[in-house]
C-alpha cells in the first residue's frame, strides 16, 4: 500500500487516524484557497474543498494516498466555519442552543499526484441543550473555540452543551472514520 498522507494541521484529524493505528504523516496543505460557493450544497461544498486539500499535498508527494477532509455545522443551511473572535463564537452557540443542526465533513483521497481520487460525505445531526450565556461562557472558559467549526467541539467537554446526535461521532470531530476506514481498505484491494 502507498504511504499515507493527512492533507490536515488539524489536531482532532491527526488523533483520529492515531487511535485507529493508521502509520500517516501530517502535511499541512499550505496555501490552499477554499470554495466558498453559496450555490453548492453543504456535502459538494465540503467535499470540493477536501478534494483541493488533497490533491494539493498529493502534487508535493506522488507516491502517497492522501486524505482531504473539510468539515463545515450548518444551521438553517447557513454554514458556521470557525469564528473569527470569541464575540463571533459565542453569536454561534447562541444560535445553535436548544436546536438541532448539521455537520458535514467531505473527505477527498488522492493518489498518482492527484489524478486519481474518491471523494464522498458523512452527515451527522447534533442536538445542543438549551443555552444560557452563561452556560456559554462557561464552556468556551474550557475550550478554545476558534479553531472549531461551529465555536464547539464534541470531543472537549460536548456533554455540557449537547443533548444527543445521530450519526457517526467521528464526523462531528472533523473525519468520519467509519467511512474512511471502509474507502481505504476498498481502495487497497484495488
Amino acid at each position: 500500500m502507498r504511504p499515507l498522507v493527512l492533507a490536515s494541521a488539524s489536531p482532532r484529524r491527526v488523533q483520529l487516524l492515531r487511535e485507529a493505528g493508521f502509520a500517516f504523516e501530517a502535511v499541512s496543505p499550505d496555501g490552499v484557497e477554499e470554495a466558498h460557493d453559496a450555490a453548492l450544497a453543504p456535502e459538494a461544498l465540503t467535499v470540493e474543498n477536501a478534494r483541493r486539500k488533497a490533491c494539493a499535498v498529493a502534487a508535493l508527494r506522488p507516491e502517497a494516498l492522501v486524505i482531504g477532509a473539510d468539515t463545515l455545522v450548518y444551521v438553517d443551511g447557513i454554514p458556521l466555519g470557525k469564528p473569527a473572535g470569541h464575540e463571533e463564537a459565542r453569536a454561534m452557540l447562541r444560535s445553535l442552543s436548544g436546536r438541532a443542526h448539521e455537520v458535514c465533513t467531505g473527505v477527498f483521497l488522492a493518489w498518482d499526484g492527484g489524478r486519481r481520487g474518491l471523494g464522498f460525505h458523512d452527515v451527522t445531526e447534533v442536538v445542543f441543550k438549551t443555552l444560557a450565556d452563561e452556560d456559554i461562557r462557561a464552556y468556551h472558559a474550557l475550550v478554545n473555540p476558534l479553531d472549531k467549526a461551529g465555536a464547539y467541539g464534541i470531543q472537549e467537554h460536548g456533554g455540557r452543551i449537547i443533548a444527543g446526535h445521530e450519526g457517526s461521532w467521528t464526523n462531528v470531530m472533523g473525519l468520519p472514520m467509519e467511512k474512511l476506514a471502509a474507502a481505504l481498505r476498498d481502495i487497497k484491494a484495488r
